[in-house]
C-alpha cells in the first residue's frame, strides 16, 4: 500500500525551507479566534479564503498581532483573494472595506445545505483543477474552538473531501484526515509540534490500527466509540507510522513558541 507522507513545515518560516518541495498551500479563514501564526500561514499560502465572518477576524484581530503598526496598513496588507459564503456573518463596513480594495466576493446564500467550509474547499479544489496543480494542501484557521456543532462539520468537510488534505488548526492543535487508502509516515518536528497527540476512528469503527512512534502503540487494535480511542497518547521519536482499515482523525498539540 502507498505511504502518505505529513509534516508540519507550514509552521517554519518560509526562509528555513526548501520552498520547492513545498505543497500547494490554500488558507482558509473561518469564523473563529485568529491564531498567533496565522501571518505565518499567510506568507505560505498561494491563495487565501475567508470564509464569511472570517473576514471580521482578520478585519479585527490581525492588526493587534502587529500593534505597533497602522491597523489601516495591516488591513491593506492581509487582503483575501476571495470571500465566500452565505454572507449572512460579516459585517457591513468589513464587506465594504474588502469590495472597495477590489477582493472578489462569492455569495453562496442560496445554499443552506452546506457549511462554508465545504463551499470553499470546492471553489478551491475546482481552481486546483483548473490550474493542473497537485499536492493540493488546504489549511483551515478558526475550524476549532467555539461551538462543538461548528467543529462537527468542519470536521465532517475533512472526512468528505478524504482526497484532499486539508488541516484544522487552532492555537492549540491541529487535526487532519488519515485515510484508509493508504499507509501513513507522520513527520515529527518537536520544535513545534507535540507531544499530546491522538487517533480517533471515524466513519466507522477500526477493526485493525497499529502504529510506531508513540509511547502507547496500537498493535493490530480495535478502536471505536464506546470502547478504545487512543487520545492523550504521546510522540516519542521523530516519526510516527499508522496503519488501520479506517479512516481516522489525527490530532497532535502546537507548541505555544511555534
Amino acid at each position: 500500500m502507498e505511504v502518505m507522507h505529513h509534516w508540519t513545515s507550514f509552521l517554519l518560516p518560509s526562509t528555513s525551507l526548501d520552498v520547492g518541495s513545498l505543497p500547494n498551500y490554500a488558507l482558509v479563514v473561518l469564523n473563529q479566534r485568529l491564531p498567533r501564526f496565522t501571518p505565518l500561514l499567510w506568507k505560505h499560502a498561494q491563495l487565501r479564503v475567508f470564509a464569511d465572518g472570517g473576514a471580521n477576524r482578520v478585519y479585527d484581530e490581525l492588526p493587534q498581532l502587529f500593534p505597533h503598526e497602522d491597523a489601516f496598513d495591516v488591513r491593506q496588507r492581509y487582503k483575501p483573494d476571495v470571500i465566500e459564503g452565505d454572507m449572512d456573518s460579516i459585517r457591513s463596513e468589513v464587506l465594504d472595506f474588502y469590495k472597495d480594495n477590489g477582493c472578489k466576493v462569492i455569495d453562496q446564500s442560496h445554499d443552506q445545505d452546506t457549511t462554508d467550509l465545504h463551499k470553499c474547499v470546492l471553489y478551491i479544489n475546482d481552481l486546483a483543477r483548473q490550474s493542473e496543480q497537485s499536492d493540493l494542501c488546504i489549511l483551515v484557521t478558526g475550524a476549532l474552538g467555539g461551538r462543538f456543532d461548528h467543529e462537527a462539520g468542519n470536521i465532517n468537510v475533512i472526512y468528505r473531501f478524504s482526497s484532499i488534505r486539508i488541516i484544522l488548526l487552532s492555537d492549540d492543535c491541529l487535526i487532519h484526515l488519515l485515510p484508509r487508502s493508504h499507509h501513513h509516515e507522520i513527520h515529527i518536528q518537536p520544535s513545534i509540534v507535540g507531544p499530546h497527540c491522538g487517533l480517533v476512528p471515524i466513519g466507522m469503527p477500526s477493526g485493525h490500527s497499529t502504529t510506531t512512534g508513540l509511547q502507547w502503540n496500537l498493535i493490530d487494535t480495535e478502536m471505536k466509540f464506546g470502547g478504545l480511542v487512543s487520545t492523550s497518547n504521546i510522540v516519542v521519536g521523530e516519526t510516527v507510522t499508522v496503519e488501520s482499515d479506517s479512516d481516522l482523525l489525527w490530532t497532535i498539540s502546537i507548541k505555544q513558541s511555534s
